[in-house]
């Protein structure tokens, strides 16, 4: 199964992201906004950015009522995105009702159901009541998702290969949590993995930022990456 790069646009102001855009120009495809930049600058933003020619994976996260996510699926519609994140902790319904305002708003959208954020583990699941191992709760999740018309997760690269095995072959598995092989952590991921054993696991996508935002040269770090998918 192949797998593809996408870069965590996660910086603080879109001057410092245009620098970085102009060297990925033709190195990959996929540019992920998150948060940061979407509060800061908003839908003009992915708008920016797709027309330099990016693929836009919008990770918001969504997280509310059922019908306030559907409301939100779309009203996000119209924007030039090709994936779009909500939290599968919401539960069946709200998910059921994110999918189908999809369906009917963007039919080519991904939703992506986020499982348990890379940042927390079996202690940070427990101070929230979850009282079971990561790769348990994102089991459960994940099958929840899926069984609610999900095609499309968010997990650690250290559940996917448990996720393969248990779910369908078409759902697609997006992996934050990933540092090249030799690199320290030194943030606030701790369930990661290399980006070839992710490959080899079987993740669809893995979402990178730091290694290429902080690199000397992003586009050479992007390559070295790429050639790492190809041949993991």
């Amino acid at each position: 199964m192949a797998c593809d790069l996408i870069l965590a646009l996660d910086v603080p102001t879109r001057e410092e992201a245009a620098p970085i855009l102009r060297q990925l120009r033709g190195e990959l495809r996929w540019v992920k906004i998150g948060l940061q930049m979407f509060t800061a600058y908003g839908p003009d933003y992915v708008r920016a950015v797709a027309d330099e020619g990016f693929n836009i994976f919008l990770d918001l996260k969504l997280h509310d009522i059922p019908n306030t996510v559907a409301k939100a699926v779309e009203s996000l519609a119209p924007l030039p995105i090709g994936m779009l994140t909500l939290h599968t902790a919401g539960g069946r319904e709200m998910m059921a009702c994110a999918r189908k305002a999809q369906q009917q708003t963007k039919p080519d959208l991904l939703l992506l159901g986020v499982t348990v954020l890379t940042s927390m583990d079996a202690i940070g699941l427990s101070e929230i009541g979850v009282g079971v191992a990561p790769e348990t709760q994102v089991s459960r999740l994940g099958r929840l998702a899926v069984d609610a018309g999900l095609n499309g997760l968010v997990c650690s690269p250290l559940e996917v290969a448990l996720l393969r095995s248990q779910l369908p072959a078409g759902v697609q598995l997006v992996t934050p949590g990933i540092r090249p092989a030799g690199e320290a952590g030194g943030d606030d991921q701790k369930r990661i993995m290399t980006p070839a054993d992710a490959a080899r696991a079987g993740s669809s996508y893995i979402v990178v930022g730091r290694p290429i935002l902080k690199a000397a040269n992003p586009a050479d770090a992007t390559r070295a990456l790429l050639a790492e998918l190809k041949n993991p």
